[in-house]
């Protein structure tokens, strides 16, 4: 008869054997059931490739019919971005019921609205963009191409997406605005119509003629081939300055575009400088003015005179 120890031991052996045993008739079926399932994993991805193939084809036909007729072409962008969006998930749903056994869209939806408040929470942003990058598609306030400025960024628009908008600044840096910033802060388009004001601003000598001196810059702006004919320039004087007159003049360009307003810029500042030097008129630089009779100044000369004296006299007695 077998003592205890000897008992318990082989009752210890058996459990052992029999856990192990579990594990690996669990493990088989694991391996078995995955590897039973694999063509139908396939399947689901040749499902989603189908369908992302649709998507593209989906954004081609939309582009090609209503590319050439739609007036907004951003409206066409928010076809094809949800229409794209909506084929996918659609295809992702019947990839999803076919490589899982027993799953359908009702459970995904039951398990979204167990999870809707924490989702909520966790993609309040996101789909606050999204909702905006929508809106901005649609109510269309700048296209692709126009130059734009929002808060402390400034450039040209290189793409508009549900969530953020891409800008490419003047110095050749890429900046990604949010679209809820773009949808609910102001933005200012510099592109938006065809015609662009432009001004600088010119000082004259208190001695000169303002009205002489106008017609000259006036003159100027005529020589400029920038400046727009369809719009007449002004030269007003807008107050006196420390040194000088100050004149405002403006003008209107066509093409309303950075590189444009600064080459316009640069033509107008030639052309008037020439006419000015040419009629004489003076541009001139701050002045300063010191009143020598002040006593201040006079106790000041005083102490230099003394400083330099015994100087004068060391040189004299040489």
């Amino acid at each position: 008869m077998p003592t205890p120890d000897v008992s318990r031991l082989s009752n210890t052996l058996t459990d052992g054997v029999t856990v192990y045993q579990q594990v690996v008739y669990t493990t088989q079926d694991l391996a078995s059931g995955f590897i039973e399932r694999i063509p139908y994993f396939v399947a689901a991805l040749i499902v989603l490739g189908i369908f992302w193939l649709l998507s593209i084809i989906f954004k081609k036909v939309v582009h090609k019919t209503l590319g050439a007729r739609v007036r907004h072409q951003n409206l066409v962008k928010v076809f094809q971005r949800i229409g794209g969006a909506l084929i996918l998930f659609i295809g992702f749903m019947i990839a999803m019921v076919v490589a899982i056994p027993g799953f359908t869209p009702a459970k995904l939806i039951g398990a979204l609205g167990i999870g809707s408040v924490a989702i909520g929470f966790a993609f309040k942003d996101i789909f606050q963009n999204l909702l905006s990058g929508i809106l901005l598609l649609i109510s269309e306030p700048f296209r692709i191409g126009d130059q734009i400025v929002s808060g402390d960024y400034e450039g040209t628009v290189e793409d508009i997406k549900i969530r953020a908008t891409t800008i490419r600044t003047y110095d050749g840096r890429q900046v990604v605005i949010p679209n809820s910033d773009l949808y609910t802060s102001a933005l200012t388009v510099n592109t938006a119509y065809k015609q662009r004001r432009l001004q600088v601003e010119v000082g004259i000598g208190y001695e000169d003629d303002i009205e002489e001196a106008k017609a000259e810059i006036l003159r100027a702006l005529d020589k400029a081939d920038s400046v727009s004919t369809k719009a007449q320039p002004s030269v007003i004087a807008t107050g006196f300055g420390g040194s000088s007159i100050d004149l405002t003049v403006r003008w209107f360009i066509e093409d309303g575009t950075q590189a444009n307003k600064v080459a316009s810029i640069h033509q107008v500042i030639v052309e008037i400088k020439k006419v000015l030097d040419a009629a004489g008129v003076n541009i001139p630089f701050p002045i300063r003015t010191i009143d020598l009779s002040d006593p201040s100044v006079s106790a000041i000369v005083d102490k230099m005179q003394a400083q330099q004296a015994p100087a004068t006299d060391q040189q004299t007695a040489k």
